[in-house]
């Protein structure tokens, strides 16, 4: 078959058969079909959209273009969760202890961050002496032993994606459902899930801005799960000020610690408990989201989590007395805090530019090759809703350096005050479960 007659089918509106999705997923990622006629199929499925068949196909096919990990020998089923992305989100490290302790095996792979704050596997190492790197058979008796592993992500995991990605970030064709939806829901099952839970990020720190937006990627990506057979939920939570308080590896481990012994923020806490519900129902451990909400409360009162949390990082080579004294984390050599230049009650907060004041501290990634300081970050003192005088601190700043106009400038800027109450955001809007 002919590449050209496949882009023209596309272009005219009509659905592609699974082989010859197939066969341009593996032309494509084996060198055989050039970027420039990948680039107008792109476009073609930017304009004329995928049906729901056509999204899992395409989401297979990148699956097997590479690595496909077998967890077929860890007992039970197992549930991965995927969010997409924000400022602040340190969920996986509360939830992997937490539903772990409700018996629901997590084997998780996770990447490396390139923006805010690192990404997960960047947190861990915040953890003096946390290593990623497991053989499968390691990775595996870790998840039967204490239900919990988190990895670093295979080289060769979907190079379909990967090239894909590239190719649609030169072209105008990131912006696209079912290419989104196909991207990250290939990696999730080429890492060998049985279920997923998805949370779906909306607002001005997320990738998709409005609500109906996120609500069609989120049925988009639950659609591909449960036609691959993934058993798939999704949630869609706001993203328009940072999740919790703490912005920054090391500063979020602290907070993960904190929520898993029941003093976490009140919205991080939520949006563990939510989302763990999900997982602990897709894990067949409860019939209702109720009774699964019960079990995650249980574990973090009865201490089991942390235990669980404790257990993790010690098997991963990892210093367990840190959930004892978080002040064995990496520490900045400078605290300063940022005092508010006015009163009122603050009625924005872009997440974005909070996030973005971190990495200027070094808690990020501008590039591929710039280093992460896992010390330095922001710790919020108010959110959106709550009143502050003039003067009162806003934030904190943890860096190593004393030169912080930049970084301050940003968190003024990221914030705005009214005189009048403010009414909070839902912090979740909808569940999607089709």
């Amino acid at each position: 078959m002919r590449m050209v007659d496949l882009i023209e089918k596309k272009r005219d509106g009509f659905e592609l058969s699974t082989e010859e999705i197939q066969h341009i997923v593996t032309g494509y990622t084996a060198g055989d079909i050039p970027d420039y006629q990948m680039s107008a199929f792109l476009m073609a499925i930017y304009f004329k959209n995928m049906t729901d068949r056509e999204r899992a196909d395409l989401t297979l096919a990148m699956a097997g273009s590479g690595d496909q990990i077998d967890l077929s020998a860890i007992d039970g089923i197992k549930v991965d969760k995927h969010s997409t992305g924000g400022v602040g989100d340190t969920t996986t490290l509360v939830l992997g202890p937490l539903v772990a302790a409700c018996g629901v095996p997590v084997a998780k792979m996770s990447g490396r961050g390139l923006g805010h704050t690192g990404g997960t596997i960047d947190k861990l190492e915040a953890i003096e002496g946390f290593h990623v790197e497991l053989s499968t058979e390691e990775f595996i008796k870790q998840v039967n032993d204490i239900k919990l592993a988190v990895i670093g992500q295979s080289g060769n995991l979907t190079p379909a994606d990967k090239k894909l990605y590239a190719l649609r970030d030169v072209t105008a064709t990131v912006n696209s459902i079912p290419l989104i939806a196909s991207s990250i829901m290939s990696k999730k099952i080429a890492a060998g899930a049985d279920a997923i839970v998805l949370d779906v990020k909306t607002g001005e720190g997320a990738f998709m801005k409005t609500a109906e937006d996120a609500k069609e990627l989120a049925h988009a990506m639950v659609g591909i799960g449960n036609a691959t057979g993934r058993k798939t939920m999704a949630i869609i939570s706001d993203m328009s000020q940072p999740l919790g308080f703490a912005i920054g590896n090391a500063l979020e481990v602290k907070e993960a610690i904190e929520t898993l012994q029941g003093n976490g923020p009140e919205d991080l806490t939520e949006l563990c408990l939510v989302l763990g519900s999900q997982m602990v129902v897709v894990g067949g451990k409860a019939e209702t989201l109720e009774e699964a909400r019960g079990m995650l409360e249980e574990v973090i009162a009865n201490g089991k989590a942390l235990e669980i949390m404790k257990q993790f990082i010690e098997n991963q080579g990892g210093n367990p007395a840190i959930v004892d004294d978080v002040n064995l984390l990496p520490q900045a050599k400078y605290v300063n805090e940022v005092p508010s230049e006015e009163e009122g009650y603050i009625s924005f907060m872009e997440a974005d530019e909070i996030g973005t004041a971190a990495m200027v501290l070094g808690a990020g990634r501008a590039t591929k090759e710039s280093e992460i300081d896992l010390a330095v970050g922001i710790v919020l003192k108010k959110k959106v809703g709550d009143f502050v005088k003039k003067g009162e601190s806003i934030a904190t700043i943890y860096s190593n350096t004393e030169e912080l106009a930049e970084c301050m400038k940003m968190i003024y800027n990221s914030i705005e005050y009214t005189s009048e109450p403010v009414e909070k955001t839902p912090l979740i809007s909808a569940l999607i479960t089709d």
